[in-house]
């Protein structure tokens, strides 16, 4: 499908992308879509943009305050709500200046940042009053999957919205899944982050309580990865990830946090009993605060180190 084409129940996207967040995750999205489509590239790190604006159908933007005309698109793969609020609506200190201030109205706007469903909702009503659309599609699937376009990706939209974009989201996702209006997408990845972090601790506490039987790791995880108490933290993250000894998924520690907090916050508004999912935020929250945010390699903390923090909360004393 080209920039030109009219995806079933949507209208025409026209113009170039522009991507905005080169990180882990972003460059090798971006090099999912220049398959089909130009790409103009920018990112906080000039040589992040440097490195990304080298692929074939990608081209550099240097300065946000003055965006390319006619984009057809742009999409936000940023760390969180804040700074997504900064690039569209600019800093107070600035004057509010921000991007979304220089887009023409038809211009969709798509995050897929892991963003707070409450500012996604502020800023889709700012983005609908100027005539642009806004929809919020965060990922799942970390960058093994953002390097092969197989990623799942969680939208929250209008329908007509939805239609539109649908297309540039199957460059990088598998599994598209329209969950609702708009902030769902966003509200969808941080209950199932929670989700993730509750199954990677039962999953190492499963395994430790094994070993001290003495079962075998290996033996025990192949139980589970035939039985039904298998997850992905048993069928991937232990086998690649935590048995290796490595801890390098490539999703930080701090962002996996930022996630379990949002879903914590909509778990307090609506009131719920969910013990088990908040016992997951205090043993991350355990973790960070005792290893700090550096790994065993000494780079940033990764997520799956939360499995060793439930080894050396139950390590022998010396």
């Amino acid at each position: 499908m080209t920039m030109n084409d009219t995806p079933p129940g949507g209208t025409a996207l026209t113009g170039p992308v522009l991507f905005i967040g080169l990180g882990r995750m972003g460059a090798p999205m971006v090099r999912q879509l220049t398959a089909a489509h130009p790409v103009l590239v920018h990112d906080a790190d000039p040589e992040a943009v440097a490195r990304v604006a080298q692929l074939p159908g990608a081209e550099a933007v240097a300065d946000l305050r003055r965006p390319p005309q006619g984009l057809g698109a742009v999409i936000l793969m940023l760390p969180n709500s804040a700074i997504v609020e900064s690039v569209l609506l600019g800093a107070p200190s600035e004057g509010g200046s921000g991007l979304l201030g220089a887009l023409r109205p038809g211009t969709r706007i798509i995050d897929m940042s892991s963003s707070e469903p409450e500012s996604t909702q502020r800023l889709h009503a700012l983005a609908k009053a100027a005539g642009i659309d806004y929809v919020d599609a965060p990922v799942s699937g970390g960058v093994a999957r953002a390097e092969t376009g197989e990623l799942s990706i969680m939208v929250g939209a209008e329908d007509d919205a939805f239609a539109a974009v649908r297309p540039l989201l199957e460059r990088m996702g598998s599994a598209i899944v329209h969950v609702g209006g708009p902030g769902s997408g966003h509200a969808a990845k941080a209950i199932n982050n929670i989700l993730s972090a509750s199954n990677l601790v039962s999953a190492a506490e499963a395994l430790l309580t094994a070993e001290r039987f003495g079962i075998a790791r290996a033996t025990m995880l192949d139980v589970i990865n035939h039985s039904t108490a298998r997850s992905q933290a048993s069928e991937v993250k232990f086998p690649r990830h935590i048995e290796t000894g490595a801890y390098d998924s490539g999703f930080y520690f701090s962002l996996m946090l930022k996630d379990i907090g949002i879903a914590s916050t909509l778990i307090e508004r609506y009131g719920l009993s969910a013990p088990n999912l908040l016992e997951a935020k205090r043993s991350a929250e355990a973790a960070f605060e005792l290893f700090g945010d550096e790994s065993v390699s000494g780079g940033p903390l990764d997520h799956t180190e939360l499995a060793r923090y439930v080894e050396v909360k139950n390590s022998d004393p010396a």
